[in-house]
């Protein structure tokens, strides 16, 4: 038969709370509930509070939002009471002093200025969006909301991945029965840049073009891709989406089973045009570390700390900042931080966030970011159009930061209402030139009654079309600006406890965990291997300048064998191997996990070395378990207990006479085990020239990558590390290519090494190398250009400011020339910054003491040196 559907866009299918409201409306619980807050937080005698209270509770009112908002507070509320941690807010509903009062946020739009209309107003026809942060138990609010509102009308929202330009090659070439190899190498044609279509990469490949013209299959494949590109490939689960509905779901909307539970087969818009209540629970891993950073100074120091209400004007908190040291603080950590950081040099809460809102490619690539940090310095003096601008724009200097001010000016210089104004904003932020064409007109009349001449009106809806773009949202940055404040608290007033709680989030990251065990030690806190009697599930500080490794981040040792561990010391502590195998319970710690905590260092403080426990403990383990074996089966008699004590417990045990492993396997198992090198670095030894040749390392390289870090150039890149991985790859022409894993002691990169510079730089490509590199960027890619050995002599050659002319230079290039060999060339401009270059190889030389003589003639003795191999 045939069916009929009919979806209805008209409707709204909100939920109705379901909580007791007594004799009163829910408008009046809401009422009841904000009033109460206003009083517990001293506002209720501020007129503006009370009128901006009563003002928002009218629009929420009017616009049908009552219950919304009581489901939000509901959840919230329930949160807290689990001991959850909750965001101070997220995206415009900082805006909204009833959400502030609620509970629902943690900032009082008052003091900042942010606007409730850039939430909610009677203009706007979709949805409010309250989205919410928690801690890594978001799953248990899901769970509470499936419970309170019944699980048929909830559903975590479906997302659908669409074919990619080089997705769409591939499975249409599987589809067409083409050779893998052959789609492969087409799919490569097309650049790995996120977005890319195959008609832009056509514009930009002429290899792309040339097989396109020649070969007719390729032409089909590619011409079908091009259809497919963009179609949904599969559905997963969006990462925060939860839908409420008022009814059965599945009445309202196709529905299907994942792993995750019930999941909408609607992406999250779709929900929304049908009227669909939809919430992004989104899990906020900073979240977590303030909790177990709570958790820590109250099991160390007693205190019951209210981390949101901690004073915003600590000058220590604002001293962080201004070093640049923000390695863990929110939203912070990157190097386009640090350096924003340190050149901005925040004194004030405001300060952070303009920070947040001028860290983003917008700001970044207009110059705002130059001219805001100029006029906070008196460096440039704050420009406005018209003096009706000074009290709107005057905390940025004259710029449009906020999106919020482009809606000000609107209103009180346009003289649009806020929810006009937040329509105009939007038309400029995505750049509708109709609408923009037909408000300018409507703008300069505002701005005339307001005594403003046509001339100067243009010029500032010119300033707003320009800015609106770059805009951001003040209310989230002031939200966020909140929790960045507090982590940056943390680190100052607790560094061991936020340090080790911060190690505790990202066990699962060893790039991550190295990155943080280095800040500590620049802290002069010292991360100690895990220790079977002091270490916890987690990392677990010790004193005020120590943090032992948590047991969890030892590979092969899970959950079961840690409380095992934790349960055996009640009776103190473990003494040795021998005695740790009598008293922990085997059924949960097997020789599987006896043998990595030996190899990640957990029983240093026994007598035996590691080197004499790896030779024994299989035995041992093996009469442990089978005198744990016979007592189960209630097969010893006392005799044998006693004989069984005697010959095993008594610390008798003979250890073989041998010293401790060799100082490189230690280092190799501490990699192996804690998926770091701990103790000390394989690099270590060549700290002072990496120190001296090295503009980056491997994590600010990858900053770059991710984050499309414009501080670091794309060429000219020079950085060291342990070659962990090569993959060999022969191209087309039949030559060897090769992709190498590079470690240092920031983190890993990957780069590729092409044929030529892999044969020029062989013998130095083997996994375990330890190398100097210099690359370049390209497509998101790390490009080898040279890799020196750094066990290599080098050459540096030392020119100060403006002292090489023209044919000095040139004298230099052929002394050079004259004495060819193996021995890099460095040359390092000072000038008012160190410039550091390496040379071409065709520059790089022998050891010959004419060479040096030549060179100590031509520039004088001071500005050459040869570094030897190793730090000398």
């Amino acid at each position: 038969g045939r069916y009929e559907l009919e979806l209805d866009f008209d409707s709204l299918h909100l939920p109705s709370f379901p909580g007791v409201a007594g004799n009163i409306s829910y408008f009046e619980l809401l009422k009841e509930k904000s009033e109460e807050d206003l009083v517990k937080r001293g506002l209720s005698k501020d007129p503006e509070a009370v009128e901006r209270m009563e003002y928002e509770l009218g629009i929420i009112k009017e616009m049908g939002y009552v219950d919304y908002f009581l489901i939000v507070w509901d959840f919230v509320d329930y949160a807290e009471r689990k001991g959850i941690r909750v965001g101070p807010g997220r995206g415009s509903a900082a805006g909204s002093l009833v959400s502030y009062l609620l509970g629902i946020t943690r900032i009082n739009p008052l003091e900042y200025n942010l606007l409730f209309e850039r939430f909610l107003n009677p203009e706007r026809v979709t949805m409010p969006d309250i989205d919410i942060d928690f801690d890594e138990k978001r799953d248990q609010i899901i769970e509470y909301v499936r419970e309170r509102y019944g699980r048929e009308r909830v559903a975590q929202i479906g997302t659908f991945g669409t074919m990619a330009a080089r997705a769409a090659i591939r499975d249409i070439g599987r589809a067409l029965d083409i050779p893998l190899k052959k789609v492969d190498r087409i799919a490569k044609l097309v650049p790995g840049q996120p977005g890319i279509t195959i008609s832009e990469a056509f514009k930009m490949s002429e290899k792309l073009q040339e097989f396109y013209q020649e070969d007719q299959e390729v032409r089909k494949l590619l011409d079908l891709a091009e259809k497919a590109e963009g179609l949904p490939r599969h559905i997963s689960t969006h990462a925060a989406g939860v839908v409420i509905g008022a009814d059965d779901l599945s009445n309202l909307v196709p529905l299907q089973t994942q792993d995750e539970g019930i999941i909408t087969q609607l992406p999250m818009n779709d929900l929304e045009s049908l009227g669909l209540l939809k919430m992004d629970f989104l899990g906020l891993r900073n979240l977590t570390i303030i909790n177990k950073t709570l958790n820590l100074i109250r099991e160390r120091h007693g205190i019951e700390l209210d981390i949101d209400s901690v004073p915003l004007d600590d000058p220590e908190v604002y001293q962080l900042l201004q070093t640049g040291k923000t390695l863990g603080v929110f939203q912070m950590e990157s190097y386009l931080f640090q350096d924003l950081n340190q050149r901005l040099k925040p004194d004030k809460f405001t300060d952070i966030i303009a920070l947040l809102a001028l860290g983003r490619p917008g700001p970044l690539g207009s110059g705002l970011v130059d001219q805001f940090i100029d006029s906070r310095h008196g460096l440039r003096e704050p420009e406005y159009l018209h003096p009706s601008l000074e009290p709107i724009l005057k905390e940025t200097f004259g710029l449009i930061l906020y999106q919020e001010q482009v809606m000000e000016i609107a209103s009180k210089i346009g003289g649009y209402t806020m929810g006009e104004a937040d329509l105009l904003r939007r038309g400029m932020g995505k750049k509708k030139k109709e609408l923009i064409t037909s408000e300018r007109e409507r703008f300069v009349e505002g701005a005339g009654k307001h005594g403003i001449d046509p001339d100067t009106a243009n010029q500032i809806f010119d300033q707003m079309e320009y800015f609106a773009g770059y805009g951001f949202n003040k209310s989230h940055s002031a939200a966020y600006a909140l929790l960045a404040y507090q982590t940056a608290y943390l680190k100052v007033k607790y560094p061991a406890e936020f340090m080790a709680a911060l190690l505790s989030t990202v066990m699962d990251s060893q790039n991550k965990v190295g990155q943080y065990v280095r800040e500590c030690k620049e802290m002069g806190i010292e991360v100690l291997p895990p220790d079977i009697n002091k270490s916890d599930c987690e990392f677990k500080p010790d004193g005020d300048n120590k943090i032992h490794f948590g047991l969890k981040a030892i590979k092969n040792v899970g959950e079961s064998a840690i409380a095992a561990i934790i349960e055996g010391r009640k009776d103190g502590p473990y003494t040795s191997l021998d005695d740790f195998l009598q008293r922990v319970d085997l059924r949960r710690v097997n020789v599987q996990v006896t043998e990595s905590l030996i190899k990640a260092g957990a029983f240093s403080s026994f007598r035996e070395t590691r080197s004499q426990m790896l030779v024994k403990y299989e035995e041992l383990y093996g009469k442990a378990n089978r005198y744990r074996q016979k007592r189960a089966e209630g097969q010893t008699s006392f005799f044998d207990i006693v004989e069984d004590q005697e010959s095993f417990f008594e610390d008798k045990v003979k250890y073989p006479e041998i010293g401790e492993m060799p100082v490189d396997e230690i280092l190799a198992y501490e990699k192996e085990y804690l998926g770091i090198y701990l103790t000390a670095h394989p690099l270590d030894y060549y700290q002072e020239k990496i120190a001296r040749f090295a503009n980056c390392d491997c994590n600010k390289l990858q900053d770059r990558i991710e984050d499309d870090d414009k501080l670091l150039k794309d060429d000219n890149l020079l950085f060291a590390g342990i070659i962990i991985e090569r993959k060999n790859h022969v191209t087309r022409n039949n030559k060897m290519m090769a992709f190498l894993t590079v470690e240092d002691w920031s983190g890993r990169v990957d780069l590729v090494v092409f044929p030529d510079i892999y044969s020029k730089f062989e013998k130095n490509l083997s996994p375990g190398s330890r190398v100097m590199i210099s690359a370049h960027i390209s497509d998101d890619s790390i490009i080898a250009d040279s890799i020196i050995g750094l066990d290599t002599s080098l050459l540096e050659i030392i020119i100060k400011g403006n002292e090489i002319g023209a044919q000095k230079l040139n004298n230099l290039k052929n002394i050079l020339r004259k004495y060819p060999g193996e021995i890099p060339v460095f040359i390092t401009i000072e000038a008012k910054m160190r410039y550091l270059l390496l040379t071409d190889s065709i520059f790089w030389v022998g050891g010959s003491i004419y060479l040096r003589k030549e060179l100590e003639q031509l520039l004088g003795k001071e500005n050459y040196k040869m570094h030897g191999g190793k730090d000398e």
